[in-house]
């Protein structure tokens, strides 16, 4: 008898064909490699595309053929599938189905192989043929070309995500978890600190292995850098500007993966492999006492604006990922970059706060510092201007993980509104761009009068000492990886950024710089003597500041980039650290020289105050926890800070510090007067008596090359003593009563 559909009534029920995708689950996104279903080995993917209509996984084999699995499973606007079978080193990409609209700012195009914005590693490189983008690049009528889509294949020419494997175990790891008052940066790039290093192995050098080896570390260790803080890292591209100009883009700041270490950075390999190779880096800095700290760029990507590729992101959803203006064609560009993420909308917030998540707690680094910050705290109507009560920063603020690490903002983007500096939240440092500018402009000649930059030495009260913020709220520096380095500061008036094929119309024309009288290197001994000594004079203002000192890379040896002030795109020797610098006797006492102010500073902790200081008397001597004076050896008065002068004294007292240690105790330390004269001739300055001081000891003086000269030299209360054009003298208060020389020695030579 014939049964149900005229199979026979006791037939069995043939099996259905197993399908390649299993449903999997939309927790966590990206590609978790895990086991599944009955025990099965396997990936789970799970993308974020809230808008698309249809989602295509694309595993790619050794040789590179596609496999194309739709991804039939949607929840909660993630497209997600289980595949047994895919393990760690697998490559894959997306397509994703929708409509192309550009007027309406929807941009999809199937036919463009997109990396998953979770990829924790990327292998291959950015190249941009016509392929590459989403609309015709070369279509003959410009001004229209990015609403023609393009429908070829760009996976032969686009780098691949690759699945990553869960097996790191960090029990082994100590975090340095430095206080921020003890903290001292040391900016550096991953590749060009070590690429010409002659004591790192040849295949280790410019890549995460090479920051990690003795060598490079000892050299940290050394100098006394509590923290390095490296340019970009995450998985970046180029620019197709540069790339047609034979150039790259060297510093990174064009990422395009939020979760990928860099793969050019890897010596171990891009299949995964520079995940475990960036791990073992932190657990070679962390081990010498370093912490690791990422400047991140989440305020635009790599896609550029309406002409730029597809690469992620755009393709993805275009409308919910970037700020568009009002003719949704077009990007709101508040970067300068072409784009600008769309912080407010919750994948991206997500995207955002996953990715710090991921690098503290899975790839074990200490803290970050936000490029263009600003960007990031704009809310719906970014016209209006940033806003400090942002979701993002909201976000962050209640983190139980973020909230712990070290967070730095570049408070600023290139929108209306976008200068923030001080105005940032606490738990937030930020970099000081007005100290950068007081110091400079002091040591070239070039203030007014000197109130900002008594501001600027302790700590800019005037900007952080609101909301229980201290001193510390302000990363100082002289110099950062955009503009001159230290010694091109000394040698160069004007940007020379002709190598980088723009006409040297890019770069900054404010750089606040003197050259000593001649433009760019010179055989005059005198002149390369002056710079020698500008250089110790920044140096050393630098690490006496109250806040948290920065450094760059290199400055503390010489490194020059030809009076480049804009080398983002000199992955050459104009982008390296020459190591070479350090056989230069005048060189190597510069980076001694800053080894020693950071001991000092290590040492004591009136350099180093957790609290602003208050400026009035302390006890019934008068005696002040910082006080001002003239070269007259007087207190400064109102008048003074208003006066032109090229001439201040500044004393710490380390009586009076305004702090207390763990279980109340006042905090007390050595005292110390530091005089800084930027003027161009020899001057009278008297060194304040009691009850200042009944005598002093020279610690440094910046007239000398060879810092081993000057200590021990004393001076009792009251002495004139003679200071070096363009010098800093940092003196240690004696209180007990030794031999001391005549009152009017001269400290600087004949004829200054």
């Amino acid at each position: 008898m014939a049964g149900v559909n005229g199979r026979p009534r006791h037939a069995p029920t043939p099996e259905p064909e197993p399908s390649p995708v299993w449903p999997g689950a939309p927790e966590p996104l990206g590609a978790r490699f895990k086991d599944g279903a009955d025990g099965a080995v396997g990936t789970n993917f799970a993308l974020w595309a809230g808008g698309a209509e249809a989602v295509d996984l694309c595993l790619f084999d050794e040789d590179g053929r596609e496999t194309r699995h739709p991804l039939t499973e949607l929840t909660h606007e993630v497209w997600h599938g289980f595949v047994p079978g895919v393990l760690p080193g697998h490559r894959y990409g997306y397509r994703v189905h929708g409509r192309w609209d550009p007027w309406t700012g929807a941009r999809w195009n199937p036919a463009k192989l997109l990396l998953d914005p979770y990829a924790r590693a990327v292998d291959g490189d950015f190249r941009l043929p016509a392929e590459v983008y989403g609309h015709v690049r070369d279509w003959p009528q410009q001004h229209v070309a990015d609403t023609v889509r393009d429908e070829r294949d760009s996976a032969p020419h686009v780098p691949k995500g690759v699945v990553v494997a869960d097996d790191d175990d960090w029990s082994d790891d100590r975090r340095p978890k430095t206080p921020w008052p003890d903290s001292v940066i040391y900016e550096l790039h991953v590749k060009g600190f070590t690429m010409r290093h002659p004591d790192v192995p040849e295949r280790l050098r410019g890549t995460y292995a090479g920051l990690a080896h003795p060598a490079a570390v000892g050299h940290l260790t050394r100098l006394g850098v509590t923290a390095v803080e490296l340019l970009p890292v995450h998985q970046f591209a180029h620019e197709d500007h540069l790339l047609r100009r034979g150039l790259t883009n060297h510093w990174g700041y064009n990422s395009i993966g939020y979760f990928a270490p860099h793969a050019g950075y890897a010596a171990s390999g891009t299949r995964g492999q520079q995940v475990g190779e960036f791990k073992r880096m932190v657990r070679a800095l962390h081990a010498a006492g370093i912490e690791v700290i990422l400047d991140v760029v989440y305020n635009h990507t790599a896609e550029s604006n309406e002409l730029g590729p597809t690469l992620s992101l755009r393709g993805i959803d275009n409308r919910r990922y970037y700020r568009l203006q009002s003719d949704s064609r077009r990007y709101a560009d508040y970067t300068g970059c072409g784009n600008t993420l769309h912080v407010v909308q919750p994948n991206v917030l997500r995207l955002i706060t996953d990715s710090l998540r991921y690098w503290v707690t899975e790839m074990g680094v200490d803290g970050f510092r936000f490029d263009l910050a600003a960007a990031l705290v704009r809310t719906m109507r970014a016209v209006d201007g940033p806003d400090m009560l942002s979701p993002f920063l909201a976000v962050i603020a209640q983190d139980p993980v973020l909230r712990r690490v070290k967070l730095i903002a570049e408070p600023w983007d290139v929108g209306s509104g976008g200068y923030q500096a001080g105005a940032f939240p606490p738990l937030w440092t930020e970099w000081n761009d007005r100290y950068r500018d007081a110091v400079r402009d002091f040591w070239r000649g070039a203030l007014p009068d000197v109130r900002d930059l008594g501001y600027r030495l302790s700590g800019s009260s005037d900007l952080y000492a609101w909301g229980g913020r201290r001193p510390y709220a302000s990363v100082n520096f002289v110099t950062a990886h955009d503009g001159f380095t230290l010694r091109d500061l000394v040698s160069y008036e004007r940007k020379h950024n002709e190598a980088n094929g723009e006409g040297n119309r890019d770069g900054t024309n404010d750089n606040r710089s003197w050259n000593c009288g001649v433009e760019g290197e010179t055989a005059d001994a005198r002149v390369t003597a002056l710079r020698r000594r500008q250089a110790r004079n920044l140096l050393t203002t630098l690490l006496l500041s109250t806040g948290v000192p920065m450094l760059v890379a290199g400055d503390e040896m010489g490194r020059t980039q030809g009076g480049n002030n804009n080398a983002y795109c000199q992955d050459n020797e104009t982008g390296w650290i020459d190591w070479s610098l350090l056989d230069d006797p005048g060189w190597r006492n510069l980076a001694g020289l800053c080894s020693r102010l950071l001991a000092l500073r290590r040492a004591h902790p009136v350099l180093r105050s957790r609290s602003f200081f208050s400026g009035r008397p302390q006890g019934a001597d008068g005696l002040r926890d910082l006080a001002w004076f003239t070269p007259g050896g007087t207190e400064m008065t109102e008048a003074d800070w208003y006066a032109p002068t090229a001439t201040l004294g500044m004393y710490l007292s380390g009586r009076d510090i305004p702090q207390r240690g763990r279980r109340g105790a006042p905090v007390t330390d050595e005292s110390f007067l530091a005089v800084l004269h930027a003027g161009p001739r020899a001057l009278r300055f008297i060194l304040p008596g009691p009850p200042w001081a009944e005598s002093y000891e020279l610690l440094v003086n910046t007239a000398l090359e060879d810092q081993h000269t000057a200590p021990g030299l004393r001076r009792e209360g009251g002495s004139r003593i003679s200071v070096r054009a363009r010098s800093v003298l940092l003196w240690r208060v004696v209180r007990g009563g030794d031999e001391l020389p005549s009152p009017d020695a001269d400290l600087c030579p004949k004829g200054e």
